[in-house]
């Protein structure tokens, strides 16, 4: 059986570049450092480090075995965490998983409203978009995107709730030839066609190609054309930093484009329409029932907020509406 502590300490040791540096770092002796590494070579049955001059150096294998560990003990860490949290009393976490824009806007409120049902709870958000789950919770709400004409998808040991269904816009530089309508006033807001788009280039904000970018892409399919990209990251407010920068464009559901930043306008996509149904998956736990169902209640609650307000008319002074369409923020959430 490997000793966790000791992989650590293995990792310390590659990562300072000594022994004697490691021992520093950890509070030990030089002597102890060598001891568990003795320890775990002689449990691996490796040569972890060779001589080298005066000196010593980790070999390819300590390397690979270093590199290996990381999910282990990460794994392990969080084992560590949940059994602290019950020598505590402190055992009671809520697990989220969601896509970052539903993290940013829909999370506040579920947060709040669990943790007023139970003051000492933990919630513990991570992004699921893409999935690894390497050393996290079993998630208790799984918050996923779906095409919005799809089949349904089912996890075991959760129940499905639909949240809601929203649909996408081009994200477009204020001065761009399609912020405007030819001939039309300068506070419409003109549709674009996604075709329109296919000469333009692009800003992928779904570099790992997960549900919402083959949205997109079958959408920009229908329409004729694959995008051709300037810029591929995973995160899209960054993505919205290089619309802003005049790299190219983009296209995002709603939810995604609050407080958007001035100087970029949002025009709704046709010809194909795109959209998206979001759900969320709760875990099926007769223990932890009730709080679950209260975060699906609050996030529910979130959900149909942000459809109020993306259909609610604003209330504006005429010389109001071209900041109004240019920064849409208020009105919608991804």
């Amino acid at each position: 059986m490997l000793n966790p502590r000791r992989l650590e300490i293995l990792r310390a040791v590659l990562a300072a570049g000594s022994i004697n540096q490691a021992a520093r770092n950890l509070s030990y002796s030089p002597a102890t450092i060598s001891q568990h590494m003795t320890a775990l070579a002689r449990e691996t049955g490796l040569v972890l480090f060779e001589k080298q001059g005066r000196g010593i150096v980790a070999t390819d294998d300590a390397r690979h075995l270093a590199d290996q560990a990381q999910v282990l003990l990460a794994d392990f860490g969080l084992l560590e965490r949940v059994v602290a949290d019950l020598r505590s009393g402190q055992g009671q976490h809520l697990a989220v998983a969601c896509f970052a824009s539903a993290a940013e806007q829909w999370m506040p409120a579920v947060v709040r409203g669990v943790r007023e049902l139970q003051p000492n709870l933990t919630v513990e958000i991570s992004l699921n978009e893409p999935v690894d789950g390497r050393g996290r919770r079993r998630p208790d709400l799984d918050v996923r995107t779906e095409p919005a004409g799809g089949a349904e998808v089912h996890l075991d040991g959760y129940r499905r709730h639909e949240l809601t269904v929203e649909g996408f816009v081009a994200v477009l530089p204020a001065d761009h030839p399609l912020a405007t309508a030819p001939g039309a006033a300068p506070d419409a807001a003109p549709e674009v066609s996604l075709r329109d788009l296919a000469g333009e280039p692009w800003i992928d904000y779904d570099i790992y190609d997960s549900p919402i970018g083959q949205i997109v892409l079958t959408a920009c399919s229908a329409a004729g054309f694959t995008p051709r990209y300037a810029a591929r990251l995973d995160d899209h407010r960054a993505a919205l930093r290089l619309v802003l920068a005049g790299v190219g464009v983009t296209v995002l559901p709603l939810l995604a484009v609050t407080d958007l930043f001035d100087g970029l306008v949002v025009r709704p996509v046709v010809r194909p329409t795109v959209a998206r149904r979001i759900v969320v998956h709760a875990r099926r736990d007769r223990r932890r029932a009730a709080l679950i169902a209260h975060a699906v209640a609050q996030l529910q609650a979130a959900a149909r907020e942000t459809d109020a307000a993306a259909r609610e008319p604003a209330a504006r002074e005429p010389d109001a509406e071209t900041a109004a369409v240019s920064r849409p923020a208020a009105r919608s959430r991804r």
